[in-house]
C-alpha cells in the first residue's frame, strides 16, 4: 500500500534510475531525471522564501517540465494548481483572482499580467534544473495539506477551487492500484492525453508513478489534426488509454485503431463522462479481449469513487452501463430530496462519504457550505448526480439533477433522450437541448445531430432525414422525449477536458 507520493517517487528514482518516466514524441525522461530536476527546483522554491504550504499556479500543456514542476512543488510544501494553456484569458485571470497563487511558473507563455504575482517562465526553469541541486526532503506536502487545487470548468459563473489533500490523493490511487476492476499492469505504460487541469490526469499520471511505469504524453496540438494523432497513435506503445469516452470516439474514427495495430492496449480506463453501451460496444469489436473500465466520480471526491469492468452481458442487456462497485473506504448513498437515505433500487442523489473527500472550494466558504457536509460522522459531498444501488451493490447513474428538466408535464432525463437518439443507425452522436421561454420553463426540445458519413447524400433534404430519425425511433422513444427540431453539425463541441459540451450549447440555443 503507498504510504507517501513523494517518498515512492524518491525510492523510484533510487531503484530504477534509468527507466522512462516521461516521453513526449520520443523525448524521454528518467526517473533519475525526474528527481533532480525536481530537486534543483524545489531548493529554489525555497531560496525564494515564499509563504510556507501556499498554492503556486503551474501554467502550460502536457510538457514534461509540467510533471518536474508539480513533483518539485510537493517536495518543496505547496500546493500546485494546473492550469491548461489552451483557457480562457476571463478563466485564467478568475483563477489567478480566487487562488491569490504566491508564485507562477509559466512553462507555456503566461498571457496576462498577474501584477504583483512572481513569475518563473520556462527559459528560467531550465536554467534551475541545469543547476543540479541536491535536495533533502523535510516540509513536503503531507496528511491534510493540499496536494492540488484542480478548478472545475463550470460554464457560467466564477470556477471553483476543489483542494484534494495528500490523504485524499493515497485513498484513491492505492483504490485504483488494488482493485480487480482496473487490474492495473505492474510499470504501467500509459497514455497521458486528459490535461493537467482536468482530474482525469490524476487516473493516469498517479498509479503509473505509484508503479513505476511510463507516461507517453500526447499533447493538445495533435488533436486537431486527425492524421497526425492517429499516426502517432499507433506508434505508441501503450498498454493503458485513460480517457474520456468523447476522444476514444475520436480515436475510433480511424480504421487502423484496433488490436491488429495496438496489440499491446489492453486497458482502457474511461470518467469524465458517461460511457453509452454504443461506445463501449464499437470499442468491443475493435478491442475484442481489452479490459474496459467504466469508472465515476466528481473532482470533489478525488476522481472516481466506483469503476467496473464492462461484460460483454452489460453490452448485450444494459440500457445504461453500470457505473461501479464503490470503494470500500468511501461510503456512498443515495437519498431523497430530504436527505433520508433509500433502499437499494430506489434513485435519488449520490452522496459520497470518505477520506477521499475534499475539504471544500478554495476561499470559497459559501460554495462550499452548499455541497459539502458530515454524515454519519464523515466528511461527505453532494455529487448533483442521480443515481440507484443495486442489491449487488453496483452503482447505477440516472442523470444529473441539472439536466433534470419538466417539459408538458413530464419529467425528462436530457442524457436519456441523447442515448435514445444515439440508437438510431443514421446518427454518430447526438445530443438533446432545451429551449426555455421568458418565464425560465421549457419551451420545447431540440437535437444536436452528427450525422454518419454518407447519410446526407441518402437524402434531398434535412427534413427528411429527421422524417426517418424519428420513424426509425418511435418505438423506442416516447411522443414527449422526441426533440421538436433536429440541428446539423458536422462536429459537436468539446470542453476543454474532452466533454461534449452540453452546457455551453444549452447556453448557444438559449440566448438566441
Amino acid at each position: 500500500m503507498l504510504q507517501d507520493m513523494i517518498e515512492t517517487i524518491e525510492q523510484l528514482a533510487q531503484t530504477q534510475g534509468d527507466f522512462p518516466v516521461y516521453n513526449i514524441l520520443g523525448e524521454v525522461h528518467t526517473y533519475g531525471d525526474l528527481k533532480a530536476d525536481s530537486d534543483s527546483l524545489a531548493a529554489y522554491i525555497d531560496f525564494l522564501k515564499v509563504a510556507p504550504k501556499s498554492p503556486v499556479l503551474v501554467f502550460g500543456g502536457q510538457e514534461y517540465e509540467m510533471l518536474a514542476t508539480f513533483v518539485a512543488l510537493t517536495k518543496a510544501g505547496h500546493a500546485y494548481i494546473p492550469v491548461d494553456q489552451h483557457s480562457a484569458l476571463e478563466r485564467i485571470e478568475s483563477i489567478v483572482e480566487i487562488a491569490e497563487p504566491s508564485l507562477i511558473i509559466a512553462v507555456g507563455d503566461f498571457p496576462i499580467d498577474a501584477r504583483e504575482v512572481p513569475i518563473l517562465d520556462l527559459a528560467q526553469l531550465q536554467d534551475i534544473f541545469a543547476q543540479k541541486a541536491t535536495y533533502q526532503l523535510s516540509h513536503s506536502v503531507k496528511g491534510d495539506d493540499n496536494y492540488y487545487i484542480i478548478f472545475t470548468s463550470g460554464t457560467t459563473g466564477k470556477p471553483k477551487g476543489v483542494q484534494i489533500s495528500h490523504d485524499n490523493l493515497l485513498s484513491f490511487t492505492n483504490w485504483m492500484i488494488e482493485a480487480e476492476a482496473f487490474s492495473v499492469p505492474e510499470r504501467p505504460q500509459m497514455l497521458a492525453q486528459p490535461p493537467y487541469s482536468f482530474d482525469l490526469s490524476v487516473m493516469y499520471w498517479a498509479p503509473t508513478l505509484a508503479k513505476g511505469g511510463t507516461l507517453y504524453a500526447l499533447p493538445k496540438e495533435l488533436t486537431t489534426d486527425f492524421k497526425q494523432l492517429f499516426k502517432t497513435i499507433n506508434q505508441l506503445p501503450i498498454e493503458v488509454w485513460t480517457s474520456t469516452p468523447s476522444f476514444v470516439d475520436m480515436a475510433m474514427l480511424s480504421n487502423d485503431f484496433n488490436a491488429e495495430i495496438l496489440p499491446q492496449l489492453t486497458h482502457f480506463y474511461f470518467d469524465g463522462e458517461e460511457l453509452t453501451v454504443k461506445t463501449a460496444q464499437k470499442l468491443r469489436q475493435r478491442f475484442p479481449n481489452a479490459r474496459i473500465v467504466n469508472a465515476y466520480g466528481p473532482t470533489e471526491a478525488t476522481v472516481a469513487l466506483s469503476a467496473v469492468a464492462i461484460t460483454d452481458e452489460m453490452l448485450e442487456n444494459c440500457r445504461r452501463l453500470p457505473i461501479g462497485y464503490t470503494k470500500a473506504d468511501s461510503p456512498t448513498f443515495i437519498v431523497d430530496e430530504d436527505g433520508n437515505k433509500l433502499a437499494n433500487g430506489q434513485q435519488g442523489e449520490i452522496i459520497i462519504a470518505g477520506p477521499a473527500v475534499s475539504k471544500g472550494y478554495l476561499n470559497n466558504p459559501e460554495k462550499t457550505a452548499e455541497a459539502f457536509f458530515e454524515i454519519d460522522g464523515l466528511p461527505a459531498y453532494h455529487t448533483g448526480d442521480l443515481g440507484s444501488m443495486s442489491d449487488e451493490g453496483l452503482l447505477l447513474y440516472g442523470g444529473r439533477m441539472d439536466f433534470q428538466i419538466k417539459f408538458n408535464g413530464y419529467r425528462i432525463e436530457l442524457e436519456d433522450v441523447s442515448q435514445n437518439l444515439n440508437k438510431s443507425h443514421y446518427i454518430k452522436s447526438a445530443v438533446a437541448v432545451p429551449r426555455y421561454n421568458k418565464d425560465h420553463k421549457v419551451q420545447n426540445l431540440l437535437a444536436y445531430v452528427v450525422l454518419k458519413e454518407g447519410v446526407a447524400s441518402q437524402f434531398d433534404r434535412e427534413i427528411d432525414i429527421t422524417k426517418a430519425i424519428k420513424e426509425e425511433l418511435k418505438d423506442i422513444m416516447m411522443d414527449y422525449m422526441m426533440p421538436s427540431k433536429f440541428l446539423y453539425r458536422d462536429s459537436l463541441p468539446l470542453t476543454p477536458n474532452g466533454k461534449i459540451d452540453i452546457k455551453g450549447l444549452m447556453n448557444e440555443v438559449n440566448s438566441r
